[in-house]
């Protein structure tokens, strides 16, 4: 099979697009025949060896597919031949990528696609909004009737998050681009603000008077100065980017108000966590509600230089989903 793939870590310019043998799938697991792939930064990150973690040489990249099942081990037995599936945790802790023709999931990291969702689209959603749901719910623990704030409201996972918190009953304020205001709104956010606002700090803090109760912030570029000072008594910071940011901590300000400072993963979720996230994320697209804005589809050819491309952070805004 086609598939781009890797024998160090090391700069993009070493993926190569070679074909390597059809992976066999064991009792547990289910082969798939790939139809889409995402290309996240995580898997720069992965590549690069930024984000160390037990990769098996020659290693696939990419970690999100949608396809359909080819072959299934003995004990997978909640799929069949033909179905529709989606997979956003490979590429990490020793399991493969799949930017290939072919990938071998575990029947536990596999999910149905809903009917009359269109695979190109459920792609490029998964990863967003499956960090947003975990993010919020599992590690944020937003509760009905508390306030939630968005920073970058517009992006992939902000935009999740967005209808993630609102959907379970929190107030959400986010932060946008003039041109993407009216997009945050009805995603649900109940006030949006300027990001570009001198003043916007001010603004946040004359809109939640009782203070931010779960603060999310998807740009890695963190003012936990900032954040903490908006922070209500218990509440919570999640950390979910910015590999290689140093911010100050202003510890006074975070253990006085009882708030905790929460990083996470998505790399990390457990199989359970991933299925409750895969239940949200699969009613959201029966929905119609997650609709990525920015698709871009490149062929296999191209990962390289799609890597290259987030690398530069020249592709802010844009989803790029590879085709085998």
């Amino acid at each position: 099979m086609r598939a781009a793939w890797i024998d160090q870590r090391g700069p993009a310019e070493q993926i190569r697009i070679e074909p390597i043998r059809v992976p066999e799938p064991g009792p547990t697991d289910v082969l798939v025949q790939v139809k889409y792939a995402a290309v996240n930064p995580i898997d720069t990150f992965v590549r690069s060896g930024q984000y160390m973690t037990p990769l098996p040489f020659p290693f696939v990249v990419g970690r999100d597919l949608v396809g359909t099942v080819a072959a299934v081990g003995s004990s997978a037995s909640t799929f069949k031949i033909g179905d529709a599936v989606w997979s956003n945790s490979l590429g990490h802790a020793g399991r493969q990528g799949c930017t290939s023709e072919y990938a071998v999931v575990a029947a536990d990291r596999l999910y149905p696609l809903p009917d009359d969702v269109k695979p190109e689209v459920a792609v490029g959603s998964f990863h967003p909004a499956a960090s947003a749901y975990l993010a919020i719910i599992k590690h944020g623990q937003a509760q009905a009737g508390e306030t939630v704030y968005i920073a970058g409201g517009a992006g992939h996972v902000g935009s999740a998050a967005i209808v993630t918190a609102a959907r379970a009953g929190a107030r959400v304020i986010t932060s946008a681009a003039a041109a993407d205001q009216a997009y945050c709104r009805r995603l649900g956010a109940d006030v949006v603000l300027d990001y570009s606002d001198e003043h916007l700090v001010d603004e946040i803090r004359a809109a939640a008077p009782e203070g931010i109760h779960v603060h999310l912030d998807t740009s890695g570029r963190h003012d936990l100065h900032k954040a903490v000072g908006l922070i209500a008594h218990g509440g919570r910071v999640v950390l979910m980017a910015g590999l290689k940011a140093r911010p100050e901590l202003p510890v006074g300000a975070l253990y006085t108000r009882d708030a905790r400072l929460v990083g996470f993963a998505i790399s990390n979720a457990s199989s359970a966590d991933l299925q409750m996230a895969a239940n949200h994320v699969n009613q959201l697209l029966t929905e119609g509600t997650l609709k990525p804005r920015n698709l871009e589809i490149l062929q296999l050819s191209e990962v390289a230089e799609a890597h290259r491309r987030l690398e530069s952070g020249a592709e802010r805004g844009v989803r790029l989903i590879m085709k085998p």
